[in-house]
């Protein structure tokens, strides 16, 4: 990618539309624009009727084809440098979304010398211009992929800086501290004190204990960023389908009384809590009859192993089944696990209680660390409000209370805190073991070079700023 020319793209979804818009970003963005477009009612462009634009104002302007013929009347927006979106010269031309006169606006604009932009150049024109960090463009994408308001909330946040704005403190402070130590060895005839171990330990342990909270809080940021899968696994005839179809609130599965109607894989992504939720329902679980319904078994046994969540629907009304008791031995161990007792509008056969002896006897849990047990009826939506709170809560513990005020959900955001985090742990292990600064240093160095990558470098200058404004060097 070159960032001293002039680049140009749809910035709108392809297809049909109410509206399409062409960005052009660099040098010569407004020139082309000018030379593209002219004054409504103009048949011929001269310099006297040429197309005025005055920046952050939109301007009502004609498309025209090689022989003058009107194509369209758009509306051309001009962001003028350094306070646009690239930090360059930036054009958006607003048409109708038809994607003939898209495809011809774009081609006018590369015959005037504008190069078609790269998936991302604009953003990364913005990173490269100093308009924002490298979170708060990691941010864009996740808000153009974010599927629930939620999901949106938390990119909006983290593209208003909130992850380098609470990061670039803790830097600040890991900055003092070195400062500090380098003051100490290179200044010492000076008369500046080096510091002892237990207040660099004071200094070290409120950054490490901040950035470790970051780290921990990726788990449920990862969840709302790419969401949870849940398995709906049980026997034949159980109400597999009907919860849910009744947890999707549309007729998504075929329900017969027959059993054995499922026999692949059915998914459908839905927004519990603001988090997008995949449900899976898979085939009934029995002693399979033909090699298709023996294979929709497998699928049911991969698709709750590689689930986030196992939800068991049991029948009620019936006694529990042998083939009950297998599941419940073979889930129980695999992870996170919600059971549901369906049907409780008829006569109750199976207890909670009875569930639960069956888990404990399986899993071997203590009293207080039991898998949920639910009453529901799908035939007459039930339970089914609680259902929806119990699979938030259970696949999600992190986010069953108050939302955080922020979370970390990039992976290579925690990968390199994971790194600082490892660095700051070995500075530890060097403290007890009473190395020289000069090493102690080095471990420092390390943890503060991941920060840099999440907020922006730190140069030689910002040390040796901290030590000439701390110390009066040289009096």
């Amino acid at each position: 990618m070159h960032s001293d020319d002039t680049i140009a793209a749809i910035s709108t979804p392809s297809g049909r539309g109410g509206i399409g818009v062409v960005r052009l970003s660099g040098e010569d963005a407004l020139h082309i624009t000018r030379k593209l477009l002219r004054l409504p009612g103009n048949r011929r462009r001269s310099p006297d009727n040429a197309l005025s634009l005055r920046p952050w104002r939109a301007r009502l302007a004609e498309l025209t084809d090689d022989q003058g013929n009107v194509l369209d009347r758009v509306l051309a927006t001009y962001f003028q440098q350094p306070r646009s979106y690239t930090g360059e010269d930036m054009v958006e031309i607003s048409c109708h979304g038809s994607p003939v006169v898209l495809d011809f606006l774009l081609g006018r604009c590369l015959g005037q010398g504008a190069r078609l932009a790269e998936p991302g150049e604009f953003t990364l024109r913005a990173f490269l211009n100093g308009r924002m960090d490298l979170t708060q463009a990691e941010a864009v994408g996740d808000l153009i992929e974010a599927q629930t308001l939620y999901q949106a909330q938390v990119a909006a946040q983290q593209m208003d800086g909130s992850v380098a704005r609470r990061i670039a403190p803790l830097k600040g402070q890991l900055v003092d501290l070195i400062s500090l130590l380098e003051a100490g060895i290179d200044f010492a005839e000076d008369d500046v004190s080096v510091l002892a171990t237990p207040e660099i330990e004071a200094r070290l342990a409120p950054v490490e204990e901040a950035i470790a909270q970051w780290t921990d809080s990726f788990r449920a940021g990862k969840l709302i960023r790419q969401g949870l899968t849940l398995a709906i696994v049980g026997r034949p005839n159980v109400g597999k389908s009907s919860l849910f179809n009744c947890l999707l609130e549309q007729e998504r599965a075929i329900v017969t009384a027959s059993p054995g109607t499922t026999r692949d894989l059915v998914s459908e992504t839905v927004e519990i809590g603001g988090i997008p939720l995949r449900f899976v329902d898979t085939a009934g679980i029995r002693e399979a009859f033909d090699e298709a319904e023996a294979l929709g078994i497998r699928k049911s046994f991969e698709a709750a192993a590689d689930s986030d969540l196992a939800l068991l629907v049991l029948d009620g009304a019936e006694e529990l089944a042998r083939e009950d008791r297998d599941l419940l031995a073979r889930l129980a161990p695999l992870g996170k696990l919600l059971v549901v007792l369906n049907k409780c509008d008829l006569p109750r056969r199976t207890e909670p209680e009875m569930v639960i002896r069956e888990i404990r006897a399986a899993k071997g849990t203590a009293p207080d660390d039991m898998v949920p047990v639910l009453l529901v009826s799908a035939l007459q939506h039930t339970g089914i409000a609680e259902l929806r709170q119990a699979v938030r809560r259970t696949a999600a513990p992190a986010l069953a209370g108050e939302r955080e005020s922020y979370l970390l959900t990039n992976v290579r955001q925690e990968r390199l805190l994971r790194e600082s985090l490892d660095a700051f742990a070995a500075a530890r292990r060097g403290l007890a073991d009473t190395v020289p600064h000069e090493m102690l240093l080095l471990d420092l160095y390390n943890a503060l070079r991941p920060l840099d990558a999440i907020t922006g470098q730190t140069t030689i200058e910002d040390i040796l700023t901290n030590i000439f404004s701390t110390f009066c060097i040289g009096k």
